[in-house]
């Protein structure tokens, strides 16, 4: 038996642990891993390589994914994909784990539909916006690096008494903006997910602002384009002097935390596991939900949209009016 890995999408940190993980435990398994560079279009191009000790030793340190990533249009045709499956039967290969989120999974659901190539997907995505999973590869390195550049900007804030406004990612979902702003101490939290009034919450500022508040702290998520309007209102209702800091792909980077490399690790193995253990399966997804990991199905995956928890909605509530 030989599997291969492929991470897909948008990097996160923990995806080098997983694909250290996975050539570790495939051998000693006794299957043959492989490794597939620059995601969907490394699968059509062909660039695939036996994997060795050697080839994943010294990496479960590092951010991003030695592996490469890429978003592939030609994967869309007919004709690349089964360029694509031609290239896996040059090296015997019949089973896949790949690491991104429910566009890489659809992707490959359609593979398997076409050729019939069984895999398991690892949801990796720092935006943590997977429906049926409660945690995804990345989330936890990213709100790390969140929170260290919140206290630090929130510093300087303090000392020069003004207010700082946040970006983090998160297109269609504040998870991370809402988790930071929770966990940091921020005073307005702005996501997709909830209302807020402005009136309100600058009532409640310029009254502690007079009674000794030193600084504004504004967690936004870039899926509200409502950066720069928040400047300008802590600047010109709330009256406080305001810098703005997009965090950007910093996000993505970094060093795993202990707890990303440990979800890496586990990931990886019931990966590996359930591709050597069932020969009939179509495509799964591995996910973590109340504590538990289990396989559900790309349709389970596709059915919904993912919605924050209620009880986290509820901790700002103090924070949108």
């Amino acid at each position: 038996m030989a599997i291969g890995i492929l991470t897909s999408g948008g990097d996160c940190a923990g995806m080098n642990p997983a694909i250290k993980q996975f050539v570790d435990h495939c051998f000693m398994k006794n299957v043959q891993p492989y490794l597939i560079y620059d995601g969907l279009e490394g699968l059509i191009d062909g660039d695939i390589k036996q994997a060795d000790h050697k080839d994943v030793a010294g990496i479960i340190h590092l951010g991003g994914t030695i592996l490469r990533s890429s978003r592939s249009k030609r994967f869309f045709q007919f004709e690349y994909r089964k360029q694509a499956f031609e290239n896996l039967q040059k090296h015997g290969i019949d089973k896949l784990v790949i690491l991104g989120g429910d566009g890489s999974f659809r992707a490959l659901n359609q593979f398997y539909k076409d050729f019939g190539v069984q895999f398991v997907g690892i949801p990796s995505t720092i935006d943590n916006d997977i429906f049926g999973t409660d945690y995804c590869l990345g989330v936890d390195t990213a709100l790390n690096i969140i929170r260290g550049a919140t206290d630090a900007v929130r510093d300087t804030s303090a000392s020069f008494k003004r207010g700082c406004v946040i970006e983090t990612m998160g297109r269609d979902c504040g998870y991370l903006a809402l988790v930071s702003a929770i966990t940091c101490g921020a005073e307005v939290c702005i996501i997709p997910e909830l209302e807020y009034n402005l009136d309100s919450l600058g009532l409640k500022l310029r009254s502690q602002i007079e009674h000794g508040r030193l600084y504004v702290v504004c967690v936004v998520a870039e899926g509200t384009k409502k950066t720069n309007d928040l400047v300008q209102w802590l600047e010109n209702d709330v009256g406080i002097e305001t810098r703005a800091t997009t965090l950007g792909h910093i996000q993505r980077g970094g060093n795993p935390t202990v707890f990303d490399r440990l979800m890496a690790t586990e990931f990886a193995t019931f990966a590996v596991d359930k591709l050597i253990q069932n020969d009939n399966n179509e495509g799964l997804v591995v996910v973590y939900k109340d504590g538990q990991f289990e396989f559900v199905s790309i349709e389970h995956v596709n059915s919904q949209k993912y919605t924050i928890s209620p009880n986290l909605l509820q901790m700002a509530q103090g924070m949108v009016h």
